[in-house]
């Protein structure tokens, strides 16, 4: 098939097309005028990009330019409506096919058609819709596989696929199998830099994910997450990574369970904090009024399951909480895309990880080679660190309100592994390396007080560092078991209070 070159109109209502998504639609036109046979693509770019006006703009001009019909397929409701509001500001006449849409006796008087996939199939298993005239058929998260049972219908037509994530969310049917060809975007990076992203600061927090189980879609089960995220640990982690970066911020927090989403709304309403909490079954009117208050509330925590992972834009959202660990690359993008609008006086948002998923992803703005991820889902799948592997990587690094608590000390590291590696040398017994810890936490909290008194306060301030010691002298004498993690960290605690009484009452008996 071959269109005819022509000039892309600058959209008369709403933001013109910037450079990048101009750049865009003419590399999907150009890949369609150079193939004579069907030829289907697929198309990459960051949540917050702006794909709906990408695509908007490609079914005017491909309307335009054939003639024939665009047909545009979402998976949920709210998709539904807001790519139809977008044709609109286009000038694209369209026809919204959902549930209460029985027949379709004025199809022929338009032609651009919006559909959910389950609503469409039955109209088309019906025969209620012709799609002969239908040249292009877009398909919005294209990752998801519920599209391909409409494929056999639409076999003379072109299709365009378009993703933040061109990973197949069924590792069984690898998106190479539907599309010719992926053409990816800007990234992430460069969208940042370019003013049109709002850049990630990322605060992560070690999380022992033993306890997940992994369910048949390949992610963790709600089951087991509900589990870990409502023990008294976890909810306290959470709480303490809130007032830490994100208090007094708009907060979105997103968790894998109804369960967890609720402890987590009584958590924060205990401690004093105004919070909702939002998932599916919620009413339609619940949820409008949940999320206006959201809008305009400046320090407002929502708590929610799922429902707000697409389809929904609040640019003042200033911190994203990943309450919940996952295995789904696309769903660890869409979490954090939520925080990733720009606004005049935001140009940065805070991400407080609880589910050590930077530490399998990377960082949301890091270098991703999609086209080998789209070639190749099963390697890229299989390189991932398994969670006992980010367990043992993970680096605790002290935060800087904390660290300036400290300030008379010039040095505070103190690499368990390497001291743990130098009395096993020395042939002394293993636990010299924790004796060794205790005195240096002991030496820093006394050097930065006046009596035992604050020291003890100081000290009470080490948890963190003394959980990540701990752990890691766990993996050198290779018994990390829960129950003993736990045990010698309490254990290290009562022997650092020994130690300062130790300290002062020598110091007192000198003077």
């Amino acid at each position: 098939m071959t269109l005819e070159s022509a000039e892309i109109e600058e959209k008369k209502i709403g933001k013109e097309l910037y450079d990048y998504q101009q750049d865009a639609i003419d590399k999907i036109f150009e890949r369609i005028n150079n193939h004579t046979e069907k030829y289907n693509l697929l198309y990459q770019l960051p949540t917050g990009g702006g794909k709906t006006v990408i695509f908007s703009e490609i079914a005017k001009r491909y309307i335009k330019e054939t003639g024939k019909k665009v047909l545009i397929l979402t998976h949920r409701i709210e998709l539904c409506s807001q790519t139809s509001n977008m044709l609109n500001e286009f000038g694209v006449q369209n026809k919204i096919i959902d549930s209460k849409v029985k027949t379709l006796p004025d199809q022929d008087d338009f032609k651009c058609f919006v559909a959910m996939v389950e609503t469409l199939n039955n109209r088309l298993q019906d025969e209620k819709l012709e799609v002969e005239q239908v040249g292009l058929v877009i398909i919005d998260e294209a990752h998801y596989n519920s599209f391909k049972k409409l494929f056999k219908f639409l076999e003379s037509s072109v299709i365009l696929g378009v993703t933040a994530t061109p990973l197949s969310s069924n590792i069984k049917l690898p998106m190479k199998e539907t599309y010719n060809e992926l053409i990816v975007g800007h990234s992430i990076a460069s969208l940042i830099e370019k003013g049109f992203l709002s850049k990630a600061a990322t605060h992560c927090y070690d999380v022992n994910l033993g306890s997940l189980k992994v369910g048949i879609d390949g992610d963790y089960t709600v089951s087991s997450s509900d589990r870990l995220y409502t023990n008294y640990l976890m909810q306290e982690k959470l709480v303490g990574a809130y007032e830490e970066q994100s208090k007094g911020k708009k907060t979105l927090i997103f968790n894998n369970g109804i369960n967890t989403s609720r402890h987590v709304y009584s958590l924060f309403t205990a401690a004093g904090y105004e919070i909702r909490h939002l998932d599916n079954t919620n009413t339609e009117q619940e949820r409008r009024e949940i999320l206006l208050w959201f809008k305009t509330k400046p320090d407002a925590i929502l708590t929610s399951v799922g429902i707000l992972t697409t389809g929904f834009d609040e640019p003042t959202v200033e911190t994203i909480i990943i309450n919940r660990a996952t295995k789904s690359l696309t769903l660890y993008h869409q979490m954090i895309g939520r925080g990733s609008r720009i606004l005049p006086n935001k140009s940065t948002f805070d991400v407080i990880d609880l589910g050590n998923n930077a530490a399998r992803f990377g960082l949301w703005e890091s270098y991703i080679n999609w086209h080998d991820i789209f070639r190749s889902p099963d390697f890229y799948l299989e390189s991932l660190w398994n969670d006992q592997e980010i367990e043992r990587q993970f680096t605790y690094k002290m935060p800087a309100d904390l660290r300036a608590k400290f300030s008379k000390s010039e040095n505070i590291d103190f690499n368990m592994k390497d001291e743990y590696a130098l009395v096993a040398k020395q042939g002394l017994r293993p636990k010299v390396a924790i004796e060794r810890s205790i005195e240096q936490h002991a030496r820093i909290c006394a050097e930065n007080s006046e009596d035992y008194f604050d020291a003890a306060e100081l000290a009470k301030l080490l948890d963190k560092d003394i959980e990540y010691r701990v752990k890691k002298f766990s993996y050198c004498i290779c018994k990390s078991t829960d129950n003993y993690v736990k045990w010698l960290q309490d254990d290290y605690k009562r022997k650092l209070s020994l130690c300062l009484n130790q300290k002062y009452t020598f110091s007192n008996e000198e003077e």
